[in-house]
């Protein structure tokens, strides 16, 4: 049986570098379809890519999430890059960050510090490589924020965070921390099943046929939306 490597920047590297780098079971740089402004290392096929790293661990893997771009993250990136003012000078976090994206698109706006949180430690390898590959500095930080009191920024972002109820319950009392310590809150989002909408203030929507990775199906509508004070 084999193990999961012990170094997963490392691992990564190797399969994007390799003379057989356009197999369906490799990461490809690309042009993310709705922020051509950003490249990321995603799997073109997220079944076959998740298959082979669980054939190499020899094990069950948790699924790769920032190996695909989400369309939460997708329309965070979006409206950072329309709206640099936003994001421009300030401290900002991306919240399970998967690929990075909002963190690059963050960085590439004009952010003063900009970290990327994920408890995944193949996402914060391959943060940094996106990092890289957009000539942009990210932080990639690891740990589960949300069993802290609250994140020290001005700014988080987060990309499709209530897709899943355990997640949404802890999810939400972080964020309202948060924004009680004084850091505004964008959440971007396609219309999950565990978004508490009477929580956001909808900033905009984007129209546009992305891949969702929860729902195994195309979407057209993705929200960025921001959390209202509490009271």
């Amino acid at each position: 049986m084999t193990r999961r490597p012990a170094d997963p920047l490392a691992d990564l590297e190797s399969k994007v570098s390799g003379v057989d780098a356009g197999g369906l079971d490799r990461l490809h740089l690309v042009e993310v379809p709705f922020v051509p402004e950003v490249r990321l290392h995603l799997a073109q096929d997220a079944i076959v890519w998740w298959a082979r790293m669980e054939a190499e661990a020899g094990t069950v893997l948790p699924p790769p999430y920032w190996a695909s771009a989400w369309p939460g993250g997708q329309a965070l990136a979006r409206y950072v890059l329309d709206h640099p003012e936003v994001v421009a000078g300030l401290r900002v976090l991306d919240l399970a960050a998967g690929s990075g994206l909002a963190a690059i698109a963050a960085a590439l706006a004009g952010a003063a510090t900009v970290a990327a949180n994920d408890i995944d430690p193949y996402a914060l390898a391959v943060i940094g490589m996106n990092a890289r590959a957009n000539d942009t500095r990210v932080r990639p930080a690891g740990g589960d924020l949300l069993a802290g009191d609250r994140a020290e920024v001005d700014l988080i972002l987060a990309g499709d965070v209530f897709y899943r109820q355990g997640l949404a319950t802890r999810m939400l009392p972080f964020l309202e921390r948060s924004a009680a310590g004084g850091a505004r809150v964008l959440v971007g989002d396609p219309g999950r099943a565990y978004l508490p909408v009477e929580r956001f203030q909808v900033l905009t929507s984007y129209q546009g046929s992305v891949s969702d990775e929860v729902a195994d199906a195309e979407i057209s509508r993705m929200d960025v939306l921001q959390l209202r004070p509490v009271g």
